[in-house]
Order: structure tokens, then C-alpha cells, then sequence
């Protein structure tokens, strides 16, 4: 249906340069015609349900987020009912991809720094909330504003042109785009809990591989375990050692930041730190510098081949270095490994995935405090310890399994991009008279019951950025059309 969609049959010039051309029959009226703005301070405590507007969408905010607010600073609060616009008014400048409208479905209470928009008559008021959603994504309101931080006010919306199909034609267009945005969802579902089934399947790879679990030379179980004695790790192969990391690796933990130079002697250094580790990898672009002397250069300095892990944070997330230009040092954040004789790099690292993954780090740094993943942690946690051609084996098995996984969740996360982009695409085209949904609309079934509807719900916190017009094109138009 999505695909036979088709421009109306006569446009007019809408006299505003980014609307471009709109429907005939459509009127441009100032947004002073058809919004009003309301601020209904909630005095004498008249209403207690605290919403907030998060990533496009209003929501209760939960009991247990409301702490530290005293109880009478709500009368400060604005009365939000059904229906009614939210617009975050302020930081133009500094701020240009969040989500600044939401459309309340619930009465409640909500900053009286957001300005509260209700629409007239002759608007339909998810309608409304449409356009303005659609005016938002493609940054219109960024060339307006006014004061140090370029903030929004009333002044900005009574002269803002706005488009009125017939009131009809509105419902319409909504109904429509409810419609094609729950078939829309449905796709992105599917391939959310695809994803969610390779990354579990990748985690049980890795978990079978470096505990033994198979011998990635046969694919079979090992003939004969042993009891490990690590709560973690339940039974081993019996060949292979329980050890301490330390026994088969060097730890070195980075450098204290140091942003003055203390001699003539130091220079200053890119460093690394925990941010710049991840699971996919280092990331070795734009490093912050350090002053560091000519010892410390050689002391923490790291090489291709070096496994960095981090201390704070996500304590044990680690990354291979695999490619380094010129001298570069790692922060106190971080602990450098090197391995002895009879250890891998490469295998470690998915020793400590596999920790990860079924949370023990959690558990070693107390996440009831602050997590550190010290020294004298890393150092003394055991890990199974195969003989060396095993954990050339295993790393390599892993590398080749996890390679075909990790390209097949990126295809889908792309999918997913391009369905969100088509989204967001199709709204504006609906939107602003690009495409003619009258026909498609009326031949619609009625709504499947707990269908979600587009008032101020989300496919994805980064609900498109932008907006392209024109054609638009569907990765998936067998599934969101129904066959």
C-alpha cells in the first residue's frame, strides 16, 4: 500500500521556502491561527503525576526519580492535559539533535520551562503535534530563537507557518500514518530480537570455547574434566591449568594524568584511556596529550600486540592494540598486559569476554560502590589456562565464528537505520502534502486491538536527525506493505 502512494494532483507555491510546494486545497496560516499557548501553574498542589519529555515522548516519571524535589516546589509545575503539545524551548545553540516535542497522553505536571502548546479548531491535535514533530526533525526551529542560548518562546509560534489540510484530510493523515507506523515497528522488532538471538549466540561461542565446554579442533566435548574450583568457571578439561592471570601475564597500570610539565625532560604524549577501549575495539583517534618524562615513555608506552583492559568504568572490558602511530601511553585507567611464555594475548581477551558476559566482573568490583578493577584484582583472578596451541586454536576459531556473527548484526542494524530513516522520511511527506494518503486510508481495517499509535511514542531514542524529501525508498517493502 506505502508503495503506491502518489503526489496529489495539483500543488501551489506555499510562499515558504523549506515547505516548497503544497497541495492546492491546503491553507499556510501563522501558527497564531491555529496554536495557543498554555501555562497553567499548579497552584495549591492540584495535580501530583510528575511527567517528563524524554527522547520525543512525555512520560510519567517514576516515584523513585522524584527524589530530592520538595513536594510544594511542584506548584511551580505547570498542568499538562491530554492532548496538549510539549515543547523544550531552550539551548538552540548548543543542543541540535535532541527531540524537542512531545504529545501528552496522560494529566499531569510538567517544568514550567517547557512551553505547552494546545491546538485549535481547526488543527487536529496529533495532527499538530506532527507537524511541529516534522519541523523539528528537519531543524527549522534552530534559525529561530532568541537571548544568549537561543531559546525558543510564544513570539517564535505565532508567526510560524503551518499547514492545514481540511480537518477530514487531517484525520486522515493521521490514521494513515498510525498505520504504517505500527507495520513499521513490527519490522524493527523483528529484527531487534534477531539481533538479540546472534549476540547470544556469539556469547555461548565464546563461552564454549574458553571453557572448554568443546574442543574447537573437533567440535566435540573433551574426553575427560576436572572440577576448576572457580565459581565461575564449573569444570575444565583435565590437561588444562586454573591459574592467576599474573602467572602468565605482565600488568602494568597507566600513568597518573599529569596536565603541567614538572622538568625541561618532559614532553608532551597522546595517551589512552578507558573510553577509548571497547569490546569492538581501540580507538585511537584525536588522543588527548600528557607531559611524560623520557622513562615513563618507555614505563607505559604500549606496542601492537598489548592488551589494554580497564580499571575503572566497565572494570576488565578490554581491546587488543592493534595498530599504534608513534609513541602513545595509557592513562591509570588502564592496565597494559603483556604474556609470559605459554600465554596469548588474543586468547585472554576472550577469557575476559566470557566473564563478562555472565557478569562475574560485576561481582569482583561491587557495583554497590565505586568499581575499580585494581591491580590486585586482575592479578589474582584465575582463568583457564589450555596449552598454547589450544588457545591459538580457540582464539582463532573464535575470530573466524564471531566474524560471520558480528557482519550479520551490522547488516541488521543497518536495516534497522534504513527503516527508521524511511519512517521518519514517510511522516514528512504525509506531512507536508508530498504524498496523497487519502485513498490509502479510507481502504485501511480498523485498528488491531493494543496497536500503539504515533502520539509520543518512539522507534528509537535517535528518531531520525534529519529529513530527506522526495523519493523515498523501503529496504523491507514486502514486509511493512503486508505482503
Amino acid at each position: 500500500m506505502i508503495d503506491r502512494l502518489k503526489p496529489y494532483p495539483k500543488y501551489k507555491d506555499s510562499g515558504v521556502p523549506w515547505l516548497g510546494e503544497v497541495p492546492e486545497h491546503w491553507e499556510v496560516t501563522p501558527g497564531r491561527a491555529c496554536l495557543r499557548e498554555v501555562n497553567r501553574p499548579n497552584a495549591g498542589l492540584i495535580e501530583t503525576t510528575v511527567l517528563s519529555l524524554s527522547y520525543g515522548r512525555i512520560v510519567i516519571k517514576p516515584e523513585h526519580k522524584l527524589h530530592g524535589l520538595v513536594p510544594g516546589s511542584f506548584e511551580t509545575y505547570q498542568v499538562v492535559e491530554p492532548g496538549d503539545i510539549i515543547c523544550r524551548p531552550t539551548d538552540l545553540q548548543n543542543d541540535q539533535t535532541s527531540l524537542r516535542f512531545g504529545l501528552s497522553k496522560d494529566r499531569g505536571i510538567i517544568t514550567s520551562a517547557y512551553i505547552c502548546l494546545r491546538t485549535a479548531g481547526c488543527l487536529q491535535g496529533v495532527f499538530g503535534y506532527l507537524l511541529l514533530h516534522m519541523y523539528d526533525l528537519k531543524k527549522i526551529f534552530y534559525a529561530l530563537g532568541s537571548g544568549l542560548r537561543q531559546n525558543l518562546d510564544w513570539r517564535d509560534f505565532k508567526s510560524l507557518p503551518c499547514l492545514l489540510p481540511p480537518l477530514p484530510e487531517q484525520t486522515a493523515i493521521v490514521r494513515f500514518l498510525e498505520w504504517a507506523d505500527h507495520r513499521i515497528r513490527q519490522v524493527i522488532r523483528a529484527r531487534r530480537r534477531q539481533i538479540k538471538l546472534l549476540e547470544e549466540y556469539k556469547q555461548a561461542l565464546i563461552n564454549q570455547g574458553v571453557s572448554g565446554k568443546i574442543d574447537v579442533r573437533t567440535g566435540k566435548p573433551y574426553p575427560i574434566y576436572k572440577d576448576s574450583g572457580v565459581e565461575w568457571l564449573g569444570k575444565v578439561p583435565a590437561h588444562w591449568e586454573v591459574k592467576s592471570v599474573k602467572r602468565h601475564y605482565e600488568i602494568q597500570l597507566g600513568k597518573m594524568l599529569q596536565s603541567v610539565s614538572k622538568t625541561e625532560k618532559e614532553v608532551l604524549v597522546p595517551y589512552l584511556k578507558a573510553i577509548h577501549v571497547q569490546w569492538s575495539g581501540l580507538n585511537t583517534d584525536d588522543l588527548p596529550m600528557m607531559w611524560a618524562s623520557l622513562e615513563e615513555l618507555a614505563q607505559y608506552s604500549v606496542k601492537p600486540g598489548d592488551l589494554l583492559v580497564c580499571e575503572g568504568g566497565e572494570g576488565g572490558r578490554c581491546a587488543i592494540v592493534r595498530d599504534v602511530q608513534g609513541t602513545v601511553i595509557i592513562q591509570n585507567a588502564l592496565h597494559r598486559v603483556r604474556p609470559r611464555e605459554k600465554a596469548s594475548n588474543e586468547y585472554l581477551r576472550y577469557c575476559m569476554k566470557s566473564i563478562a558476559n555472565i557478569g562475574w566482573f560485576d561481582v569482583l568490583n561491587d557495583k554497590a560502590t565505586i568499581a575499580h578493577f585494581t591491580r590486585e584484582k586482575f592479578a589474582a583472578l584465575e582463568i583457564p589456562v589450555p596449552p598454547l596451541p589450544e588457545q591459538t586454536a580457540i582464539a582463532k576459531y573464535i575470530d573466524e565464528r564471531t566474524a560471520k556473527i558480528d557482519t550479520a548484526i551490522a547488516a541488521t542494524h543497518r536495516e534497522i537505520d534504513l527503516l527508521e530513516e524511511f519512517r521518519t522520511r514517510l511522516i514528512a511527506d504525509v506531512v507536508t502534502g508530498k504524498l496523497d494518503v487519502r485513498e490509502a486510508a479510507a481502504k485501511l481495517p480498523d485498528k488491531a486491538p493494543g496497536e500503539k499509535t504515533l502520539e509520543g511514542d518512539k522507534v528509537e531514542s535517535a528518531t531520525g536527525d534529519s529529513v530527506v524529501s522526495g523519493k523515498h525508498v523501503d529496504p523491507t517493502q514486502e514486509e511493512i506493505n503486508g505482503g
